[in-house]
């Protein structure tokens, strides 16, 4: 089973468990070691008064931890061998990945990084790190950064990680 295929499959077996405890999926990571498998699972409830944060439990990681294990031993050929299952929330540097996360976090601090470099204007020198405000996402799925007085549009495509940026 190619990478993509089961990442895909993981995403598939979290949606509904975490649905059922009222979070939704951030995101999920698969890496493989000697070990076996380590499968990385963010969470996240916004908080219900609209302030920053959030309002994930350690029995929303428990609940979703426990049920998405049984899904996962279900599903024996999705991961064969042994694995390590981690649900977590996501932080104050929550990672962004769904354009509708860039939407929620406007007027927010970001950091982006992209796959390849893009111009941050024109005639500008090309680069792969981007962090500033977010302005907000574009027609087209472009996600605006104002960065230092300059809006660069960001394909959502070309986003290898993106996250919320918090300063002390």
């Amino acid at each position: 089973m190619s990478s993509q295929d089961r990442q895909q499959l993981l995403e598939q077996l979290a949606e509904p468990v975490c649905a059922s405890y009222g979070v939704e999926l951030v995101e999920v990571s698969q890496t493989q070691a000697r070990g076996g498998w380590t499968i990385m699972v963010v969470i996240d409830r916004p908080r219900s008064d609209g302030k920053p944060g959030s309002d994930v439990t350690l029995e929303d990681c428990t609940g979703v931890s426990r049920d998405l294990s049984t899904a996962l031993d279900v599903h024996e050929d999705l991961l064969p061998g042994a694995y390590h299952l981690e649900v977590s929330s996501p932080g104050i540097e929550r990672p962004l990945v769904k354009l509708a996360d860039f939407t929620r976090f406007v007027g927010r601090e970001i950091a982006v990084k992209t796959f390849a470099p893009l111009e941050p204007s024109p005639g500008a020198k090309p680069k792969r790190s981007f962090q500033g405000t977010l302005v907000g996402v574009a027609e087209g799925a472009l996600v605006e950064v104002d960065e230092n007085g300059v809006v660069v549009r960001i394909p959502h495509g070309e986003i290898a990680r993106a996250n919320l940026v918090h300063r002390f």
